[in-house]
């Protein structure tokens, strides 16, 4: 539904710029079923995030819904608009690797954030360092 919705929302944009200049694209049935298409897809986009968000973590939720987002969006944007006609390889190179280290950081930041926060069970002894027992009035502060 994202990526659909940000199609659409180009589409759209696209023409608000060519109504904006002089060309009224309002007169196409074409817009104004874009423009429907961008209302349902925010509204259904809305909907099942939050049932999502109801039946589950958020913190599986955002990496996944950002994740594929994106993963989407970029291949809907190749589809309908060819935005890859027009570039050279090392600009491709140069996307593709943007993503892979977008997608690398979401996978680590949602792996790792647990850690260090790690409370020692109440079987476990806590580790000691030094010796407790022989604090003067001056080193116990």
């Amino acid at each position: 539904m994202g990526s659909l919705t940000v199609m659409s929302v180009k589409a759209v944009s696209i023409a608000l710029k060519l109504s904006f200049s002089g060309m009224n694209q309002f007169v196409y049935l074409q817009t104004w079923i874009f423009t429907l298409i961008v209302i349902t897809c925010c509204l259904l986009q809305i909907n099942y995030l939050n049932k999502a968000l109801d039946t589950f973590n958020t913190a599986v939720i955002s990496p996944v819904y950002y994740v594929m987002f994106t993963s989407f969006t970029i291949l809907a944007s190749m589809i309908m608009f060819k935005d890859w006609d027009s570039q050279n390889a090392s600009q491709i190179a140069t996307e593709l690797c943007g993503f892979i280290t977008i997608l690398s950081g979401t996978f680590l930041l949602h792996r790792t954030k647990d850690m260090g926060n790690a409370t020692p069970k109440p079987d476990e002894e806590a580790p000691v360092f030094g010796n407790t027992n022989n604090r003067t009035p001056e080193t116990a502060a």
